[in-house]
């Protein structure tokens, strides 16, 4: 394990082969999530310093380059590069030569003459990442595109979930609300399966599509239409943003009848077990997927989300630094 001590711009222990990007979890073996997880450790040990800052990045440069707008992410990945040593530069849209037409390549193209070695994007348009990577010579992390993956939010949850429980293998996670749309329901089953997870889906039909469409690609998944049904025997119950323009678009009835059959109560959770972990990824409509209560409550673990979020960056961010330097 690659301790806090340890992390300096000429020290790298990889147990698993270099990687150059983080696209999604699709890729990731067991072990190497949990190096990853491992290495998250040793990051929030240096987030509880009195000088949260190593040198690890010094003298790399990370562009956020965000087309959607963010807040948790954006500020995590930011405060992840800065606490690495980093040059962070950001970048959007508005302001940029994209609004004067730019093509998203020429761009790209813009950033390697420049000098970039990292580029975090975030974009709306699914597999906008991939084509990045095959014109820029660094890394390339995804910070969300489209409804296809959220890689960091899924690993996040998965360290959080660890620095709980314990471990992930075996453990009965219900993933609840508009999974159809979920880019972080996707990278999730791909990280919690890989780490021995039994997850089950559950949401309307409508949020939710035909179950062949899941378990075509994940055999082991369950499908469920009955949240109580899934409450007693869950570990973790992890439920996703309701997006108001789902009624708007006839996909529901109406949010007070989303909300009676699948938001996350006190009176649901009794029925839980003491330990359940109560996860949500952000940013929340409390009232409508989950109660104000329930945020609040012992079992709710949504701060520790945001705040490992750093930790697991700095690791991703590290690792791929230090994979160049590896080659070197």
């Amino acid at each position: 394990m690659t301790t806090s001590a340890d992390i300096s711009p000429t020290t790298y222990d990889s147990r698993t082969p270099p990687r150059q990007h983080v696209l999604d979890l699709d890729d990731f073996s067991r072990a190497e999530i949990t190096e990853i997880l491992e290495t998250s450790s040793s990051m929030k040990e240096i987030l509880g310093r009195s000088i949260k800052q190593v040198p690890a990045l010094r003298g790399k440069t990370v562009v956020n380059m965000f087309f959607e707008e963010s807040t948790r992410t954006r500020i995590s990945f930011e405060l992840a590069a800065r606490a690495l040593s980093a040059n962070v530069v950001g970048m959007t849209a508005k302001g940029s030569s994209v609004e004067k037409g730019e093509s998203l390549v020429d761009t790209v193209r813009t950033l390697q003459a420049l000098g970039a070695d990292i580029i975090v994007m975030r974009h709306s348009a699914a597999g906008a990442p991939y084509l990045v990577t095959q014109h820029f010579q660094g890394s390339v992390i995804n910070a969300g595109d489209g409804r296809h993956a959220h890689p960091t939010q899924a690993l996040l949850d998965l360290f959080t979930i660890q620095e709980r429980l314990g471990h992930i293998d075996g453990l009965r996670v219900v993933i609840v609300g508009d999974i159809l749309h979920s880019r972080v329901a996707r990278s999730n089953l791909w990280g919690l399966m890989t780490m021995g997870a039994h997850v089950t889906l559950c949401a309307p039909t409508t949020l939710l599509g035909p179950a062949d469409y899941w378990t075509s690609t994940w055999p082991q998944v369950t499908i469920s239409y009955n949240l109580n049904d899934c409450i007693a025997d869950a570990d973790v119950i992890m439920t996703l943003r309701l997006q108001k323009e789902r009624q708007q678009t006839g996909l529901l009835p109406t949010l007070r009848e989303y909300t009676n059959l699948f938001g996350i109560t006190t009176e649901r959770l009794k029925c839980a077990a003491p330990h359940c972990l109560i996860m949500h990824p952000g940013p929340m409509n409390e009232g409508v997927e989950i109660m104000p209560d329930v945020v609040t409550s012992m079992q709710s673990v949504i701060e520790d989300q945001v705040t490992n979020g750093v930790a697991v960056r700095m690791a991703l961010l590290y690792t791929l630094a230090g994979s160049s330097r590896h080659d070197e």
